[in-house]
């Protein structure tokens, strides 16, 4: 059975995917985020991880396996719980067990289960087609503050001397030339920056003083009309969610018909749940509004009757 490939197709869609008594696959969403020392720029993705403690059937694999290979709910039960163990085994041997496009596990030096995810793929589908990107960090602002920095150091002092021939005089007039012109260039934009940053203050100004005018010229001549009192009374009505416990899922309706049936016959409360969205029939031992009852019955169900019976509650 090509179970590694279910694995990832369902990561894709859920965050849990549980194989039943061995452990589960987590999924955990993580934003983008900036590699600074290389300047990478990672799209959000999902995290995959392994929870040996997560071991409960919840239904998901199988009936997805069932599906896709046309078994039997019990059928695809089987296969997986024969695959599982063959896992355990190479993992109590000292071997990787190996998911392509997932990851590898294997076993520490406390014999506990580690799980090593592969980073190329993607789990995350608002993601798909974006790969990360290296951008060359902009140099501008540095070289300005270090001219401004240079500026400020080295004052411009021009004192009278002799003039002397020289072969690099032409050159050092050039220079100092420049070297004005950047100062002056530098100093010209410190100054209309400033400027522009008054005249925001100064119109700033005016409009609080407009605005205050406009408040105290407020009708303040009439008395207020004082407005009766008002109390609604509001009662909200909290829908109460339905928590079945499942006995079994059928591909044929009268096999699920066949099994209210007989449920009945023993004095349990059984009933028809519905078609999920795998086309099975589900069909319940009893319903419970109250979780804490549901799950303490679900676990006397697992202890006298089926180990497999699981509990179905809304999202």
């Amino acid at each position: 059975m090509r179970t590694e490939q279910y694995i990832e197709e369902l990561l894709y869609r859920y965050n849990c995917v549980i194989l039943p008594g061995f452990g589960a696959f987590l999924t955990q969403k993580i934003s983008a985020e900036l590699q600074k020392n290389s300047n990478t720029f990672s799209p959000p993705s999902k995290l995959v991880s392994f929870n040996q403690q997560l071991q409960s059937n919840d239904g998901l694999l199988v009936n997805y396996m069932a599906t896709a290979e046309k078994y039997s709910y019990e059928e695809a039960l089987a296969a997986i719980i024969t695959e599982t163990q063959h896992w355990s085994r190479m993992l109590s041997l000292g071997q990787r067990v190996k998911f392509a496009n997932i990851g590898e596990l294997f076993l520490n030096a406390e014999q506990k289960i580690q799980f090593t995810p592969v980073s190329q793929i993607n789990y995350l589908t608002t993601s798909f087609g974006l790969s990360p990107v290296v951008s060359t960090p902009i140099l501008r602002e540095v070289l300005k503050e270090e001219i401004v920095a240079l500026e400020e150091e080295i004052p411009f002092i021009i004192t009278p001397e002799q003039r002397k021939k020289s072969v690099f005089r032409p050159f050092l007039k050039y220079a100092a030339v420049a070297l004005l012109a950047v100062s002056t260039g530098l100093t010209g934009l410190r100054y209309y920056n400033a400027t522009k940053n008054n005249e925001q203050i100064v119109r700033q100004e005016v409009q609080e003083q407009v605005s205050k005018h406009i408040q105290e010229a407020t009708f303040f001549y009439t008395s207020p009309l004082e407005l009766p009192s008002l109390s609604l009374e509001i009662i909200a009505k909290k829908e109460q969610s339905i928590h079945y416990i499942i006995a079994g899922a059928f591909r044929v309706q009268e096999n699920a018909t066949k099994k209210i049936d007989e449920l009945k016959e023993r004095g349990y409360n059984a009933s028809y749940v519905g078609v999920n969205k795998y086309g099975l029939h589900q069909v319940s031992y009893d319903s419970f509004t109250d979780v804490k009852e549901g799950l303490k019955y679900l676990k006397e169900i697992k202890s006298t009757e089926s180990s497999d019976a699981w509990m179905l509650s809304p999202k």
